[in-house]
């Protein structure tokens, strides 16, 4: 399928890439969006991403994980899931929230490893200046958006280390200890909420 650039609220250029079984998703009213959560993709590149966000794992509706945007490391923006859809990228809050990933390799390849929790490498400038953006155009399109918080804020739970069968991890960092929080808030009229 060829991508197409579109502007969102005429500023900020996307590249349209859906995913292949995103008009199987569950369709929303824009009014219901209220949040936003930041993801990583724990992925070493968008194509990675990609591969993952296209595998069926929901059997009844032939759907898949992925969330709505994903930000390259160059600031590149690709929409995997249409605003209208509803895109499964965090368990129990999927309905009114928007998925932003950004590519980064959190904890890849060996994601439960009890030895390997820490991600080390940085979000790049041009990633974070583009999520500002987007969050920013987001803002003024979606008029009951007022939060914003990260995958690990809502997923706390902990399994199985793949090393050791008597440890725990996280089964969810992301975005991690390394995202700029401050940064992001400060450019945004969005509020973390208190979980």
């Amino acid at each position: 399928m060829p991508l197409n650039a579109t502007l969102l609220a005429g500023a900020l250029m996307i590249t349209q890439h859906p995913l292949p079984y995103a008009e199987r998703l569950e369709i929303r009213v824009l009014e219901s969006i209220q949040g936003v959560v930041i993801h990583c993709t724990e992925t070493p590149d968008i194509e990675t991403a990609r591969e993952f966000g296209e595998r069926i794992v929901y059997s009844g509706s032939q759907t898949g994980n992925s969330g709505h945007f994903y930000i390259d490391l160059d600031g590149r923006i690709e929409q995997y899931v249409p605003l209208i859809r509803v895109a499964h990228h965090v368990s129990g809050y999927n309905q009114n929230t928007i998925g932003i990933e950004l590519v980064n390799r959190g904890r890849w390849p060996e994601w439960m490893h009890s030895e390997h929790q820490q991600p080390q490498d940085v979000y790049p400038e041009a990633q974070i200046t583009a999520l500002i953006s987007l969050l920013q155009q987001l803002e003024q399109t979606l008029p009951e958006l007022n939060w914003i918080t990260g995958h690990q804020d809502l997923d706390t739970r902990l399994v199985t280390a793949s090393n050791d069968p008597g440890l725990s991890v996280a089964r969810k960092i992301d975005p991690g200890p390394l995202f700029p929080w401050e940064k992001v808030l400060m450019a945004s009229r969005l509020a973390r909420p208190a979980l």
